[in-house]
């Protein structure tokens, strides 16, 4: 028995007299390729889709864990849960989009990875506003679904300004 990850259900073996190759689909992940104008959609939407639902479950955790206890009050419980919470999303999301998108869920990694030299600039822009517009809606169908203000939303504390936190991004970034 062939293993179903390897050889995509429905697969035909060519006939003879016919190409072995079809430039405009990719046996192995048995979808288009990225180079048609098909497979750039296809990746695309599955930025989006893939963008929206880690974001969501993780936004959506957060609100959870600050809403049990006030967000005043600091708790090593609530911190280890939203970072179970954004990990095993984006590990789920990877998981389940890679095969159609590459699972990158995120700009600064695409960014990286056109800088790089490891994506094309076009893709790169066209993975890019995917990530960007799914980010927005995965926080406002958060925003419309929990009740009470958004707690997920990203502060300095402990009297760190705003220079000092933008130096402290940007160093861990490299």
């Amino acid at each position: 028995m062939q293993n179903p990850l390897r050889r995509p259900r429905g697969h035909i073996a060519p006939q003879r007299g016919q190409p072995a190759f079809d430039p405009n689909h990719d046996a192995e992940r048995g979808g288009p390729r990225g180079d048609s104008a098909e497979g750039v959609m296809s990746q695309g939407t599955g930025e989006f889709v893939g963008t929206v639902m880690f974001l969501y479950f993780a936004f959506g955790a957060t609100q959870i864990a600050n809403n049990v206890l006030p967000p005043s009050e600091p708790s090593l419980d609530r911190l280890l849960f939203i970072a179970l919470a954004f990990g095993f999303s984006l590990a789920t999301t990877a998981w389940v989009f890679y095969r159609v998108s590459g699972g990158l869920f995120n700009p600064a990694v695409t960014l990286g990875l056109v800088l790089a030299g490891g994506l094309p600039w076009v893709r790169g822009l066209l993975l890019f506003v995917p990530q960007m517009l799914g980010g927005m809606v995965a926080a406002a169908l958060v925003s419309c679904m929990f009740p009470g203000q958004a707690t997920f939303q990203t502060k300095l504390t402990g009297g760190t300004s705003i220079a000092q936190g933008y130096v402290t991004q940007l160093s861990c970034l490299f």
